[in-house]
């Protein structure tokens, strides 16, 4: 996450956090035995603004981590690049070298003499045959002199070449190292910042009465005994629906992707996994990585964004409803379409 977002969330949690504390502490005082109804809803209140930013916050912790994935991914196949370079390279010097006898072995014949002018040879021969002889020696070494020197020179430059590859590898997978360190010292701040938060939050949450857990339960109007049967939709889209309606009563948990413990995204990650589809797996690249789909549009499976910058995600079932993994404290539960604002929708 970036240090404005950190920041903002960071100031957004002590100025709710502080409301939040100071709410419980005048519903105690001013009432020992029960918070005031409206106290209680000005307690939810702040709960729901800090648990969306400890949400927001949990979406910058899980694309870190698949950031730190891609990254180490990078750097092994950089690592393998490398290997593959500094093997290419090694094998040019051995060819360099091997090229390197037979261009000294013909400067050696050259030297003692074996390159003689023709003229000087036939003039120097015993009689003819020996000449002719002479001038095809000298014919074949020639040629095979211009050979040797040619590969020579041409296994000089592959190895020029194969060590300047492997150099740009081994920086590459430096850079990339750096690159992969720094996500994980940025993975490790955001995980201990969200996992005090988390803390926190459950506090709240454990702390409330029974009639305010009650509230914090219900407030999104939950819906019980729904029936799908006469919903239509995609074989795909209505396999979600099926899969994602099976963990009804399951608990929340944030970054958890079941089986038996969802965030938001979770779920929809889940119940898609299950039909062999692998759709993105924070709220906003699941809004991002779909088809859009207009709230007039929705089909069954659609998976639908909430607040502004969808922080929250939720699956539409049929019938103005939604099934979705909402906060600590409440199960998974099936609930009005319109029971948060509307960001967008995505298909898959």
């Amino acid at each position: 996450m970036s240090g404005s977002i950190s920041g903002r969330i960071s100031s957004r949690w002590k100025h709710s956090l502080a409301i939040c504390t100071v709410s419980c502490a005048a519903a105690v005082l001013l009432n020992p035995g029960a918070a005031q109804a409206d106290e209680v809803d000005d307690l939810i209140a702040q709960m729901e603004t800090v648990s969306r930013e400890a949400g927001q916050l949990n979406d910058e912790v899980l694309k870190l981590n698949e950031d730190i994935q891609q990254a180490q991914t990078a750097v092994d196949q950089s690592r393998t690049a490398v290997d593959e370079a500094v093997a290419r390279a090694t094998q040019a010097q051995a060819v360099q070298k091997e090229q390197q006898v037979v261009v000294n072995r013909i400067a050696g014949a050259r030297y003692r003499g074996a390159t003689i002018d023709p003229i000087t040879n036939a003039i120097s021969a015993e009689n003819p045959q020996n000449a002719i002889d002479r001038a095809a020696y000298m014919g074949v070494l020639a040629k095979q002199a211009s050979e040797a020197y040619e590969q020579l020179d041409k296994a000089t430059r592959e190895a020029a070449e194969a060590h300047s590859y492997a150099s740009a590898n081994r920086a590459a997978e430096v850079l990339r190292l750096g690159d992969l360190e720094q996500k994980r010292k940025d993975f490790d701040a955001e995980k201990a910042k969200l996992d005090d938060r988390i803390g926190q939050i459950k506090a709240q949450v454990d702390g409330l009465s029974p009639e305010a857990r009650q509230r914090w339960i219900s407030r999104f109007h939950p819906v019980e005994g729904v029936n799908l049967a006469g919903i239509f939709g995609s074989e795909s889209g209505l396999a979600a629906v099926k899969a994602a309606m099976s963990k009804q009563g399951a608990p929340y948990g944030w970054g958890a992707a079941g089986p038996d413990v969802f965030d938001c995204s979770g779920l929809m990650f889940w119940a898609y996994q299950q039909q062999g589809k692998t759709i993105p797996r924070t709220s906003q690249a699941q809004m991002a990585g779909g088809t859009p789909v207009a709230k007039s549009d929705l089909q069954p499976g659609d998976i639908v964004g909430f607040y502004p910058g969808a922080t929250h995600v939720g699956m539409y079932i049929g019938n103005g409803q939604i099934v979705h993994a909402s906060d600590y404290g409440i199960p998974v539960q099936v609930v009005p379409l319109d029971s948060m604002p509307f960001y967008g929708a995505a298909r898959y």
